[in-house]
């Protein structure tokens, strides 16, 4: 991934720089600014500037490193854009436009400023891939936004008292100089040709509740063919890449999985102490005070760091297949298939606030880029036309969590997994590690935040309150890094259990006294929550397969109290 930062119209009075008050001042702060988030881009930094309008980058080089610095433009350099994101198409989308244009780079994303010139602004749904881009047309003045469909790319926009938009992959960049910022909505493009309205570009059927259900029988070789197809389109690289593995409350099965696929193991360790200790950097790079994310986060920000050490620039991660085929414990009691399908709905378009942002960001802090082939349009629509009665938990039949998925890849001649690997049963992201990384932070919590500070935490923190020490905790941290009340708003809230949404909570009447988001939550569903052996485990394990072109793929194999990837 990279990082974008854009500002429009930046008329009023930038801080003084060596005494300096004029436009140049400007250019500094925002190159000030765009350091910033320099993390997700370590490999080269690009700023344009046209008067009070600029686009600048922090290039994370994947696809053409020695000369697709951004931003990129069209042949005349009137219309520039800055892109944080992949188009996979790119290839083809080049071969449908006219010959009359000219690119100067093989980078993926140049293809945007030359659809722009042929199409204006309605070219976004034809790009597959994900993408926060930003466009300057200098021509006229203009310029437009957009985020990919379920939001895989943060972006951000905010306003400045002096009439200025800024947009930016990370809220860091935009928090000291917006009057107000917010979340920029997946799906959506903002045009300043219609008034600086929103609109939305990604239209899929199940996105409203007022749709019928879906009725396509399931179709296990489609489903495959699907997702292979989803992949293939991921490995368009030009670095080492890896690839991120289901995690395990011990490294037995991942080993095991190493052996069957040939791959070589390694094996790194670091402790509940060594998450603890990293919370804060966690909490400033990922955005957010939500607990099941910072829990989920901190192993996944530290593993990051170790792939990058070793020389890979990108992985392929899992996100989105639990949301997708109901794959939370929760799931178990959902009432019927209506009801099972509503709440996949409800949890893909939240991807954005919760794994999505997750997985980009904690990844992101280290210059690492995850992809992630379950969020790819063309399979999304492929799984969710699926008849939801397919995906219902039904155990008595041998329906366990994402059993469509499981089936699609068991093939008796080419075996894929073995078996059991195979119909494990799910573990939760922020459990999947060993039960001692959330227990060791709650009780971290318990002797940071007192009863009395507790009691208080209404007046405290009257929006989002936190209803536990843990919560309470990272409250603190955040409000330490961003104070303003925008950047309060733009964490979401409400009653989860097990990672539910606020309705599935009223799935049993049982839950609303039982609010964690732990899997372990959903009782009487999982096998093995409350394995004692398992709860006094020091060292937590994690695992990545890593390989590039040719050479043999190394699996790595690293405890960290929670996850770095990977839905099966």
């Amino acid at each position: 991934m990279r990082g974008i930062l854009a500002v429009l119209g930046y008329g009023g009075e930038a801080p003084p720089v060596q005494g300096k008050k004029d436009n140049s001042s400007r250019r500094v702060r925002v190159l000030e600014l765009s350091r910033r988030l320099k993390h997700r881009g370590p490999d080269w930094s690009g700023l344009h500037q046209v008067g009070d309008c600029f686009l600048s980058h922090q290039r994370l080089a994947i696809i053409d490193p020695a000369s697709g610095d951004q931003p990129l433009y069209n042949e005349d350099k009137t219309v520039a854009v800055t892109v944080n994101g992949e188009i996979y198409n790119h290839q083809e989308l080049r071969r449908r436009l006219s010959s009359s244009h000219t690119f100067r780079t093989g980078s993926d994303c140049e293809v945007i400023v030359h659809l722009y010139e042929e199409h204006g602004e309605e070219f976004v749904d034809m790009l597959d891939g994900v993408f926060s881009f930003v466009l300057f047309d200098s021509r006229d003045r203009s310029f437009m936004a957009a985020r990919d469909a379920i939001g895989v790319t943060p972006l951000y926009i905010g306003w400045g008292i002096d009439g200025s938009v800024w947009i930016s992959s990370e809220m860091k960049a935009l928090n000291d100089d917006c009057e107000h910022f917010d979340i920029f909505p997946p799906g959506h493009l903002y045009s300043s040709k219609n008034g600086g309205a929103f609109r939305r570009w990604y239209k899929p059927p199940w996105f409203s509740e007022e749709a019928a259900i879906p009725s396509v029988p399931y179709d296990p070789l489609a489903l495959r063919a699907a997702f292979e197809k989803a992949v293939t389109k991921r490995l368009m690289t030009d670095v080492p890449f890896g690839v991120l593995l289901s995690w395990s409350p011990d490294l037995k099965a991942a080993r095991e999985v190493a052996e069957y696929l040939g791959t070589t193991h390694h094996e790194f360790y670091f402790t509940v102490q060594d998450g603890i200790d990293a919370i804060e950097d966690v909490i400033y790079h990922t955005e957010t005070y939500d607990v099941t994310t910072i829990r989920a986060s901190t192993p996944m920000f530290l593993m990051s760091r170790k792939i990058k050490a070793l020389g890979v620039k990108m992985v392929i991660s899992g996100e989105g297949s639990d949301e997708i085929f109901g794959g939370y414990l929760y799931f178990h009691m959902a009432p019927n298939k209506e009801e099972f399908h509503w709440e996949t709905c409800r949890k893909i378009e939240a991807l954005h606030q919760y794994d999505c942002l997750r997985a980009n960001k904690a990844t992101s802090a280290w210059g690492l880029e995850a992809r992630v082939p379950f969020l790819d349009k063309e399979f999304i629509e492929t799984a969710m036309d699926i008849d939801p009665e397919w995906k219902m938990i039904q155990p008595d039949i041998g329906r366990i969590e994402k059993w469509v998925l499981r089936k699609a890849f068991d093939d008796d001649h080419k075996p894929f997994l073995p078996k059991h690997i195979l119909y494990r049963q799910k573990e939760q992201f922020s459990d999947g590690v060993g039960y001692s990384w959330i227990d060791g932070l709650k009780s971290h919590a318990q002797l940071n935040v007192t009863d009395k500070m507790m009691s208080n935490a209404k007046f405290i923190y009257p929006h989002n309150t936190p209803t536990t020490k843990e919560a309470y905790y990272y409250r603190m941290i955040f409000e330490r890094f961003f104070p303003q009340k925008s950047a309060i708003l733009t964490v979401p809230g409400g009653k989860s259990v097990a990672c539910s949404t606020a309705k599935a909570v009223q799935w049993d009447s049982q839950w609303s006294a039982n609010l964690d988001p732990s899997g372990r939550a959903a009782l009487g569903v999982h096998l093995s929550a409350y394995d004692h052996k398992q709860k006094e485990q020091q060292h937590l394990p994690a695992t990545v397969v890593a390989g590039a072109g040719n050479k043999k793929p190394r699996v790595f194999g690293l405890p960290t109290h929670a996850g770095v990837t990977i839905h099966s």
